[in-house]
């Protein structure tokens, strides 16, 4: 059944506002950027990941280590919905001690953010975790919530979030989208 798009919910500038508010919401929780890394998770993640570490080297003159997660063979799910484009995990700092920015595009179930998180704390003992999602739709499985939420869109669950990033899609939006 095709994809129907039901309302725009975020253009280019909305984003860009977003992760620039963002930004600065990790600088005052951590007080700076000193300990901060952070990990994008596969796929849009990564570009909004180094979007937010772009925007804390313009205000904090310090460049923020941006790594990438693929959570494949972490997933509760992987024998029912295995991806044919496994990405690579390229994480090429050291997070023991590290307070580690999360950052996904959609919150959903909570299951992603499980995965990846199994998949960090394989790697090593970060001081924190804290979660950005740049859409937070509700309909949690989990007991997960992000640290720092670029908007919340309640959906229904026949409907779903489809997320643009330019580094991928060529455009950056937001769309409320239905199978109906």
């Amino acid at each position: 059944m095709p994809m129907r798009e039901k309302a725009l919910v975020m253009g280019p500038e909305d984003i860009v506002r977003v992760l620039k508010r963002i930004a600065h919401e990790i600088l005052e929780r951590n007080r700076g950027c000193q300990n901060l890394v952070f990990v994008g998770i596969q796929k849009r993640g990564i570009p909004l990941a180094r979007r937010i570490a772009d925007n804390i080297r313009s205000l904090e003159d310090r460049e923020v280590p941006v790594g990438k997660l693929d959570i494949t063979f972490y997933r509760d799910d992987i024998g029912k919905n295995i991806k044919s484009d496994i990405q690579i995990t390229d994480i090429p700092f050291d997070i023991k001690d590290k307070d580690i920015i999360l950052v996904d595009d959609v919150l959903f179930t909570g299951r992603t953010i499980r995965a990846a998180l199994d998949a960090i704390i394989d790697m090593g003992r970060p001081r924190t975790i804290q979660l950005v999602v740049l859409i937070d739709r509700g309909h949690r499985e989990l007991p997960i919530r992000a640290d720092y939420v670029g908007k919340n869109i309640p959906t229904s669950l026949n409907e779903f979030i489809d997320v643009k990033v330019e580094e991928t899609d060529g455009t950056d939006k937001v769309t409320i989208c239905s199978n109906q």
